[in-house]
């Protein structure tokens, strides 16, 4: 695999292990409030919907992540490459850093942090 491809990979996984972390801790939270007996948890319907809810995270992660870029294009704290091909320069001022690095990631487009 292409190391491009790996990191694209390494970032779905991450905010889907985020939003699977986030939903385990609802989950929690839900068990002490209202009585459910242990069955509910491993029926399909409860799997289905677990597997929806990883999903629909990831879809809303990216989401974000793809606002965040635009907003820091739009306030030139990352400036796309010449070319297609050519890196993403990334300011490090930038208030919304972390989500435009996490973007760039997801896209598989390469980027260059400034080091002020």
């Amino acid at each position: 695999m292409k190391p491009v491809t790996i990191d694209m990979l390494r970032a779905h996984l991450m905010a889907a292990s985020l939003t699977a972390m986030a939903a385990e801790v609802l989950m929690g939270l839900a068990l002490l409030v209202s009585p459910v007996s242990q069955p509910i948890f491993t029926s399909t319907r409860f799997r289905m919907l677990a597997t929806a809810a990883i999903v629909g995270g990831v879809v809303v992660i990216r989401q974000c992540a793809r606002i965040a870029f635009a907003m820091a294009v739009r306030s030139s704290h990352a400036t796309p490459g010449v070319c297609i091909t050519g890196p993403v320069w990334v300011a490090a001022d930038c208030p919304r850093r972390s989500l435009v690095i996490l973007h760039l990631r997801f896209t598989g487009k390469p980027f260059v942090l400034d080091s002020q």
